[in-house]
């Protein structure tokens, strides 16, 4: 079994047994009762109000009562879990990379993008920086963070959304004020040159800045900035708006495979078709997640940073370009990351 393999097999088989010791009620009810939600790191919210809202829907319509369980971790790392048998009825990602690993293993079609409106993304958010109380280190934009003496935190690219957002947030800020390829790795190689560890999920690189106190900057996205600060207390750090960044898309998609097993096809799929209502539109807006509803949106606006957004199909050439020059083995992540010294 290659090293892949065997890191499949034991993200399959913790996610399972995080399963098994989910209340007995839970395991007992019905398949066609229960939804399985696999997301990414910093959804946990989201969903804990997302779901109870559904729920009360899809009980006047139904009479039924229904039972939606959460999982959430890196979203790589989760998609590398539903591929090794954790039975996720819909996943719902913050990249559409994980998502076309899940089409490729045969789990949703190839075509998942047109099943929901806005290529199946219900929200969007993106990356800006959370800096300490004061802002000692006068961050104010990307090439602040080249800077020697600046620690900058994000999560590992490789196994999670938010750090190939962030990633890409300042690749593309390059491209988008005219710079070249050159110039963009150039930056980001002196980014990658300032942080100090790379956490496995946009929850543990919040938790190495927040309270294990290092690092001057946090690169995450917009839904978390008020977050955390709700957590870990008021006047601790502040908000930074770079210039330009990214527009990360949430994707969502029904894994084929589980809902034709436990027959919760319409149910997934009233599920994520609940994520596009004016109701779950204001939850999301409520998160600091960026909802598709205009009106909504306009009712909000003040929620959402003005910063000039680019996206990956806009300025990068599409997921699958991105995905194979910066992201697979030998592509440029891994290229800088060689070229480091520490």
């Amino acid at each position: 079994m290659d090293k892949t393999s065997r890191r499949t097999v034991a993200l399959a088989a913790t996610a399972l047994l995080a399963w098994s010791l989910m209340p007995a009620a839970a395991q007992a009810q019905g398949a066609a009762d229960a939804l399985l939600n696999v997301s990414y790191d910093v959804s946990r919210e989201l969903y804990k109000e997302i779901n109870p809202a559904f729920i009360k829907q899809y009980q006047a319509k139904s009479g039924k009562t229904l039972t939606i369980n959460q999982s959430h971790g890196g979203s790589s790392k989760q998609i590398g879990a539903v591929i090794g048998g954790l039975e996720a009825d819909v996943v719902t990602m913050n990249q559409a990379t994980d998502v076309d690993v899940l089409a490729e293993k045969g789990f949703t079609p190839a075509d998942w993008r047109n099943r929901f409106p806005n290529g199946a993304a219900p929200y969007s958010s993106t990356i800006l920086f959370l800096v300490r109380k004061g802002n000692p280190k006068g961050i104010k934009d990307w090439n602040d963070l080249t800077r020697a003496g600046v620690q900058v935190i994000i999560p590992n690219p490789k196994v999670t959304g938010n750090g190939r957002y962030s990633y890409l947030a300042a690749w593309g800020s390059v491209l988008a004020k005219g710079g070249s390829e050159a110039q963009a790795k150039e930056l980001v190689s002196k980014i990658f040159a300032n942080v100090p560890v790379l956490d496995g999920g946009g929850r543990g690189a919040t938790t190495t800045f927040t309270q294990r106190g290092i690092g001057d900057v946090l690169l995450t996205f917009e839904s978390e900035a008020e977050l955390i600060e709700n957590e870990f207390g008021k006047g601790l750090f502040e908000v930074v708006n770079p210039s330009v960044s990214i527009e990360a898309d949430a994707p969502v998609a029904i894994n084929d495979k589980v809902a034709a097993k436990k027959g919760t096809a319409a149910t997934a799929k009233a599920y994520l078709d609940f994520l596009y209502t004016p109701e779950a539109q204001s939850i999301i807006a409520r998160h600091n997640f960026r909802p598709r509803d205009a009106a909504v949106f306009k009712r909000e606006e003040k929620r959402f940073a003005p910063i000039k957004l680019f996206s990956v199909d806009q300025l990068l050439g599409g997921w699958a370009k991105v995905s194979k020059t910066h992201f697979a083995d030998g592509g440029q992540y891994d290229q800088i990351v060689a070229g480091i010294k520490r």
